[in-house]
């Protein structure tokens, strides 16, 4: 007999060889239905593992996250089987699990490519594949066997060589990391009915335990991310533990197509993305750019009144700085190549702000008296991000960052943090984000400077910090930057997804590198610790964020036409423009349509544009002073409604910011 630990910390006796799925039986049949996997001592294990004696086993259920990924990864598995079968001599690449779903990636023979057409017989191949029930049977192999086993897949064999090694590439590792540990001295793969793939598991016990599954679309994808390695074919998909979670999953991406911040972009001529300036480079339209210098503007106040001291700095820099600042050493692959001025020295596109407000804390010998010393600058930075991943507003190569940067002592790291976060969600709040967790990054493995010991008390009190305000903490391990830990403020917007926006990072390093001192009440010198904040992130991020919580709808405050004025003839125009100059000496941002086109068509048009207030004006209204209000959130008009009434109204609405869906 063995005693198996469970989490909980009751035992379980079970017959020698016992495995997963054995326990699982052995507490409950709707839990043996539901399990799909299990962990041994930590490990994700298949469900038909023997256990050894004396392990603490939890067994992973289909509806957890865990779960889920283990029938996506499953379901990608057999993916990449049917169109083998449908595709002979395809080359696959790797079919990893993502939130919500997977991909896998191949090169077709002969340079064919995938089109959605082919998504309807991918999937009935699958289909065929799960309806017969075809059991996933794990094998272990020595590096030798393994590039044997796949001597016809170079890209399962540049995996095993990369990673399988003393010194594995440590970009290729994250890539494969369902396929192959780095340092492994042997592989793993799944055999199904003669098909086999490179993988470290878990898997589903059998094809036919898949089947709430759909294809999504075809996409372009290089090999590693990379525009100078082979371009690849990727499929995506989705999978679920019912059909019931399958349909909600579909139609919140419905709902997310609908809300697409590049396709409301450019409904309401908010931005665009011209092909002679480059990817990821967005040119804001006047609409666009009245909404980004609304959230600055609010910002810069809040700034101001927090205690905050506005910094200037300038797009480029000799790389000495960099150098001393070690991003040169950790974030090369994120800087644009450098432009030789000055008899060959070298200049850089600024990656990020912080070097530069430590050199304005170090201009002058500064006082105990002066700290915390809080830098705060809308700075453009400007990152290569390879093209593959360039998206919109929400991944671009040029950005503003709202960067804060705080310059303290240690005695008061604890307060300061503590008051930052509660800055930080506040204003995210006044932005109508409500729902938050905290993720905390720790100390990244082989990418970090400084003692563990340092590490160790800057990630304690930022978990106290986080700790204490009763939110969600999540763990991210080893998701740190070279130089410190952070705590990530996730939101959850309209429609339930999550979205990294603020950040804030304690730095011991820094201060060392740029030999930052303060004058203490002692007379000695002290190092001051470094505290860097971003709170939108980036402004074209945050930007971009908004659109999809609001679906383009944002609140009266920040549209940049808040009220259009709609005479019903052209004898009403005089009274339009007349109602229009009242509101916009109160700084209504107000448009007047003038009555050269019929009503309704003028309506629809406004209506699309997302407009909070239409005001449409007629014969009594000329007479009595009034006006007919067209809510966005109301199908039907209120008429007669003062004009001075509607003002007042509307500058409450204005004022806290709010919108006409929450003044119902």
């Amino acid at each position: 007999m063995i005693t198996i630990r469970l989490p909980d910390g009751s035992t379980k006796e079970l017959e020698d060889g016992a495995t997963a799925l054995d326990l699982a039986t052995s507490i409950g049949r709707r839990l043996a239905k539901a399990a799909v996997a299990a962990t041994v001592d930590g490990a994700p294990v298949d469900l038909g593992t023997p256990l050894p004696d004396g392990a603490e086993v939890a067994v992973i259920t289909e509806d957890s996250e865990a779960g889920r990924a283990v029938l996506r990864h499953s379901t990608a598995h057999v993916l990449a089987q049917a169109v083998l079968e449908l595709w002979p001599g395809a080359f696959y690449a790797i079919g990893p699990s993502i939130a919500d779903g997977f991909y896998y990636d191949f090169e077709l023979p002969g340079g064919a490519t995938f089109s959605d057409d082919d998504l309807g017989r991918i999937e009935e191949t699958m289909r065929a594949v799960m309806a017969a029930d075809q059991g996933f049977v794990r094998e272990e192999h020595s590096i030798e066997e393994g590039l044997a086993l796949f001597s016809d897949q170079p890209f399962k064999r540049e995996i095993i060589e990369g990673v399988a090694n003393a010194s594995p590439d440590a970009e290729l590792s994250a890539e494969a990391a369902a396929d192959i540990a780095p340092d492994a001295s042997a592989v793993s793969a799944y055999r199904n009915d003669g098909f086999v793939d490179l993988c470290r598991g878990p898997h589903v016990a059998s094809t036919g335990r898949l089947g709430h599954f759909k294809l999504l679309r075809v996409a372009g994808a290089y090999w590693r991310g990379d525009e100078h390695r082979p371009q690849l074919q990727r499929i995506y998909g989705t999978a679920w533990e019912s059909d019931k979670a399958l349909a909600e999953h579909l139609h919140r991406l419905e709902e997310a197509e609908r809300r697409d911040h590049r396709r409301i972009g450019a409904e309401l001529d908010l931005f665009s993305f011209p092909t002679e300036i480059g990817s990821g480079l967005a040119v804001f339209h006047p609409k666009g750019a009245t909404i980004r210098m609304l959230m600055e503007q609010y910002s810069r106040q809040r700034h101001i009144d927090g205690g905050y001291d506005f910094v200037y700095t300038p797009h480029i820099t000799k790389s000495e700085l960099f150098e001393i600042s070690g991003h040169l050493d950790w974030f090369a692959e994120g800087i644009f190549p450098p432009m030789e001025l000055d008899d060959g020295q070298k200049y850089y596109l600024k990656p990020m702000n912080c070097p530069f407000h430590i050199l304005v804390f170090r201009s002058s010998q500064r006082s105990y008296r002066e700290l915390p010393m809080r830098l705060f600058e809308f700075g453009s930075v400007y990152r290569f991000e390879k093209s593959g991943v360039v998206h919109g507003l929400t991944r671009v190569r040029g950005m503003t960052m709202d960067d804060s940067h705080i310059f303290c002592t240690r005695e008061q790291m604890g307060e300061e943090l503590g008051a930052l976060l509660t800055f930080v969600l506040d204003l995210l709040g006044d932005f109508g984000l409500e729902d938050f967790y905290l993720e905390l990054s720790t100390r990244p493995p082989g990418k970090a400077v400084g003692s563990e010991a340092e590490w160790d008390e800057a990630t304690e009190a930022l978990r106290a910090v986080a700790e204490g305000r009763g939110l969600e903490l999540v763990m991210d391990e080893g998701g740190g930057a070279f130089y410190g830990p952070k705590i990530s403020v996730q939101a959850r917007d309209a429609i339930g997804r999550h979205w990294q926006v603020s950040t804030i990072q304690l730095d011991f390093q820094l201060p060392q590198r740029f030999g930052l001192e303060y004058v203490g009440a002692d007379n000695a010198r002290h190092r001051p610790v470094m505290i860097h904040r971003a709170l939108f992130g980036s402004v074209e991020r945050f930007f971009a964020i908004l659109l999809e919580h609001y679906a383009g709808a944002l609140p009266t405050w920040l549209m940049p036409v808040q009220v259009v004025v709609l005479p019903v003839r052209d004898d009403h125009d005089d009274y339009a423009r007349g109602a229009a100059a009242r509101l916009a000496a109160t700084s209504v941002r107000v448009e007047v349509d003038v009555a050269d086109e019929p009503l309704n068509a003028r309506i629809r048009r406004w209506k699309l544009q997302k407009v909070p207030y239409i005001l449409v004006v007629g014969d009594d209204d000329v007479a009595a002073g009034t006006v007919g209000v067209n809510a966005r959130s109301s199908e039907r008009a209120v008429r007669d409604v003062a004009l001075d009434d509607f003002l007042a109204s509307l500058s409450v609405e204005i004022e806290t910011r709010g919108s006409p869906e929450t003044h119902e």
